[in-house]
């Protein structure tokens, strides 16, 4: 077959990655070298237009215990020998064409990261982004989707402890699955995904290899369109059972201590497995495709190659310890077989029956080696015009605050998701305390060591929409704010970046200015960035998605006792709210749902200003000085007040405020805001700490023991805000 310049561009490789890939073989590939730097150049594995501004972001630090993208996932010390292990990926085109097997396989991928590397996962979350809940379209995602996860994570027995969901018209073709997973280990049993040792053989282990997922990597860095149905080969099928015995054996094969290095199948399959393990340890690999087991005939070597078939691994082990890895998969009733051995030449060379097939440098098709790294251009997005012109005295203010507030909780980016979570298991492990005991942060147990998780995925993409540095700040923020209102310490975090076509200028400015206020937020916070996913090309036929940079958050609480949470406790506690009031409606649920105002500012926010707050707030818990903590975040002070009196069945009486606008006052989304309650006996001295801090701190009123009352007017009963905020999707969706 000749190879020419058509061929790569049905690769989706570009004129100058076809000549690039010549000069460095010093020769035409074939094409099955062709389809390897198509999947290894690919935007998902070489991260080609985002590198450099990935390399922005912090990435050591803190706790930190491995470089930052070096391993599958991040590493950082909790103390007393442990280690926390965590990660957050997308699985949005697969989803959008196949939503069952997109979101399930989603789900399989992120949590082989983590037991690679030798950690057993104790928490599963999502971030899931789709159009108008009420279209019949979204309505599918959404049930095959929810389906999927739910299947995977319950049938795998990983609690799925949290998450979000928010419904917007931009996502409609291009749906958002993020997943994230949360692992513990003892920190210094961990397993690099590197090949080292020549003679070492290298083993293939789990699930046969099909024709699933072929060109996954390709089909995830190019835009959905009305022919990507035709791509459905490029989706793969997975099988939790079979990951459960996967998760089983890998951890009990690495205390054979026969181990070299090991690494998942994710993207790009064995290309990628055997080519990021060798480059990593500047060796080479001799591979024979015809030993990898099989479930269709006469499979070609480039199939072999791209196959994303899912639960599998590579291994290499310590010659003359094969044995012992061979009875540990036997065992479990997993196939392990020889594929091939590590060599010294640094080059790849795959066989099929004993005729080379291919042959690449390692180094030339990785991240950080021969793989291409673009800068692109950016300008600011004409939209912006828009945001600067929104005047907010152009809406009227409102003069019914309990009829705004009914509308409120019971929009869908703001009601309970509970026909959601109930398809989750949320309880295996009994590690999860955040059933029955909600807090702004997830809360797990890390059973052996002591201590304490506090997980959240956060990103409100509407305000990094209106100002892609302030919106990519208030999601580090706000992940942060909600691990401190749960009694933690927030110590890293791992983002998934979701974005439109880095090609479009306006597109490309979003991902810029996003990276660095995350950046920045993260330096301010102490929190670096131990690694994470880009996902580009998520598009409509109207233009991009919401800029999504979705950053998913863990922080330790050392001392479960310091576990806070956010439900009002006992009838006549005072309602204290932390922070400055703010006559500001920008980018709110309120104006964006209610007034139908697409383009206005980020809500206010000031970095400095949040972390004196996140210190108070963090101070004040660890006194054991207040009864509950709650951000406030969508649907401003009202929703975070219902909210805070659902669990217990209680509720408030509140005096406001007279100085700024209603809407602003109830409905505004300022953020650096947390609403506390206090006994009448420690009032005294949390309002102290916050003089001292130079914190404002108002006293907006009192918990009752069920009944609503604002300025005067009774609102009725909690039980019946809880039942409209319980039932609204449902409602939407039946």
């Amino acid at each position: 077959m000749e190879i020419t310049l058509a061929t790569a561009k049905q690769l989706r490789l570009t004129e100058e990655e076809f000549e690039l890939i010549k000069q460095k073989l010093g020769r035409t590939p074939n094409f099955t070298e062709l389809c390897a730097f198509s999947g290894m150049w690919s935007e998902h594995c070489s991260y080609k237009n985002s590198i450099k501004w990935l390399k922005t972001l912090p990435r050591d630090g803190g706790r930190m215990l491995v470089a930052a993208g070096e391993e599958n996932a991040g590493l950082m010390d909790m103390g007393n020998g442990f280690g926390v292990v965590f990660k957050i990926e997308s699985h949005n085109h697969p989803s959008a064409i196949e939503p069952f097997q997109g979101a399930a396989t989603g789900v399989g991928g992120i949590q082989r990261d983590i037991f690679t590397m030798g950690a057993r996962p104790i928490a599963s979350l999502n971030s899931l982004r789709f159009g108008n809940i009420e279209d019949n379209k979204t309505k599918r995602l959404l049930a095959g989707v929810v389906h999927g996860i739910g299947h995977y994570g319950n049938c795998f027995g990983v609690p799925t402890v949290g998450g979000e969901v928010y419904f917007e018209d931009c996502y409609h073709t291009n749906p958002l699955v993020n997943a994230m997973s949360v692992g513990i280990m003892q920190s210094n049993k961990m397993i690099s995904a590197t090949a080292a040792g020549i003679g070492n053989p290298v083993f293939f282990v789990g699930s046969a290899t099909g024709k699933d997922g072929i060109g996954g990597a390709s089909f995830a860095s190019a835009e959905i369109t009305a022919e990507s149905t035709e791509e459905l080969p490029a989706v793969q099928v997975g099988d939790p059972f079979q990951e459960k015995k996967l998760l089983e054996a890998c951890l009990e094969v690495i205390d054979t201590n026969a181990i070299i290095g090991m690494q998942d199948m994710g993207a790009a399959g064995i290309i990628c497995s055997t080519a990021e393990m060798s480059a990593k340890g500047g060796v080479g690999m001799r591979i024979d495709l015809d030993k990898v087991p099989t479930r269709q005939q006469n499979m070609k070597a480039w199939e072999l190659l791209l196959s994303e078939s899912q639960e599998r691994m590579l291994i290499v082990v310590e010659k003359g310890k094969e044995a012992s890895v061979l009875a540990v998969f036997d065992k479990w009733d997993l196939s392990c077989s020889k594929i091939g051995e590590v060599t010294g030449d640094g080059l790849l060379k795959f066989y099929m029956h004993g005729e080379l097939e291919a042959e690449i440098p390692a180094y030339e098709l990785v991240l950080g080696g021969g793989a291409p790294q673009y800068t692109r251009e950016y300008t600011e997005p004409k939209y912006f015009e828009k945001i600067k012109a929104f005047d907010p005295n152009s809406i009227a203010d409102t003069t019914d605050i309990k009829a705004v507030a009914e509308q409120l909780i019971q929009i869908p980016n703001i009601a309970s998701k509970r026909w959601i979570y109930t398809q989750y298991d949320s309880m295996v492990g009994a590690g999860n305390t955040s059933t029955n005991a909600p807090s702004d942060a997830s809360v797990v147990l890390a059973k052996g060591t002591g201590k304490a998780l506090a997980i959240t995925v956060d990103c409100n993409s509407k305000y990094v929409f209106a100002n892609p540095y302030i919106g990519g700040m208030i999601a580090v923020a706000e992940a942060a704010r909600n691990i401190v209102c749960s009694g933690g310490e927030p110590i890293g975090v791992t983002n998934c970046l979701n974005f439109g076509n880095p090609y479009d200028p306006e597109v490309y400015y979003q991902f810029v200015k996003a990276v660095t206020g995350m950046g920045d937020a993260c330096k301010k916070f102490n929190t670096p960035v131990t690694g994470g996913n880009v996902s580009f090309y998520n598009q409509n036929p109207d233009g991009p998605v919401y800029p999504t940079p979705t950053i998913g958050m863990v922080g330790i609480l050392d001392d479960f006792e310091n576990r806070m949470t956010l439900n009002f406790k006992q009838e006549g506690d005072i309602i204290l709210l932390i922070g400055d009031q703010k006559n500001d409606i920008n980018s709110s649920e309120y104006l964006h749902k209610l007034k139908s105002v697409e383009y206005s500012p980020a809500p206010d926010f000031d970095l400095d200003q949040e972390f004196s707050v996140q210190a108070l707030v963090a101070a004040i818990i660890k006194e054991k000085l207040i009864q509950s903590a709650h951000d406030i975040s969508e649907g401003g002070l009202a929703i975070t007040l219902l909210e805070s009196g659902f669990t217990n069945d209680l509720g408030f009486n509140i005096t406001a405020s007279e100085k700024i606008r209603k809407d602003a006052f109830w409905f505004g989304e300022a953020q650096s805001r947390v609403v506390v309650s206090v006994t009448k006996e420690k009032l005294a001295s949390v309002l102290q700490h916050a003089k001292t801090a130079g914190i404002t701190i108002a006293e907006l009123g009192t918990v009752s023991a069920g009944e609503i009352n604002v300025n005067g007017i009774t609102w009725g009963n909690i039980s019946d805000w809880k039942n409209k905020y319980d039932t609204a999707i449902e409602k939407l969706l039946n």
